[in-house]
């Protein structure tokens, strides 16, 4: 299959699943989820064509693991990342020990005062291991990696959640529990 077409569905789905699902009629029910026939019924009447196979292929291959299905297949979801409400239906977990956060340069100064907000989205993301974090910060610029004692905040009563895409959620990262690597 077309790498680009790919690409170019990926960013069709991020765009609706996370953020504007009324532009092409769709209602996100809980956990985010809507029914495969549902969205691409939606995607046709937009003259955006999307075959199964097309939509299996992106799901599966996603380098960030952004869309799943249910275990039957018939329904799919954004994992993380919305700006919209949406119950996403996460259990809260014991983090590990250490988590990062990758930010482009210019946001460090900020962060490093009042801490990592969620701004528009539902959650600050965080990710397992160094390497991933840097590459989410290259996004904004020069990238910066700090790092979150979890640990720490999840002994002080913070919540976190972890996606199906191995994603890590958290509400607000106060800046007491932040280290710039």
């Amino acid at each position: 299959m077309d790498k680009n077409r790919l690409v170019k569905i990926s960013k069709y789905l991020s765009y609706h699943l996370r953020h504007h699902p009324d532009e092409i009629g769709l209602e996100l029910a809980p956990g985010g989820w809507v029914k495969v026939a549902d969205l691409l019924a939606a995607c046709q009447n937009r003259n955006f064509l999307i075959s199964p196979t097309e939509l299996a292929t992106v799901v599966a291959n996603n380098d960030k693991k952004r869309f799943s299905f249910n275990d039957d297949g018939s329904l799919i979801r954004a994992n993380q990342g919305h700006s919209i409400p949406v119950d996403l239906q996460l259990n809260p977990v014991i983090p590990p020990e250490v988590l990062y956060h990758g930010t482009g340069r210019g946001a460090v100064e900020s962060i490093l005062k009042t801490g990592l907000q969620k701004m528009s989205r539902h959650h600050v993301h965080l990710s397992a291991n160094q390497e991933t974090a840097r590459t989410v910060g290259m996004r904004h610029g020069s990238p910066v990696v700090l790092e979150i004692n979890a640990a720490a905040m999840y002994q002080a009563g913070y919540q976190f959640y972890c996606s199906e895409n191995g994603v890590w959620l958290t509400d607000f990262v106060p800046p007491e529990y932040l280290k710039n690597l």
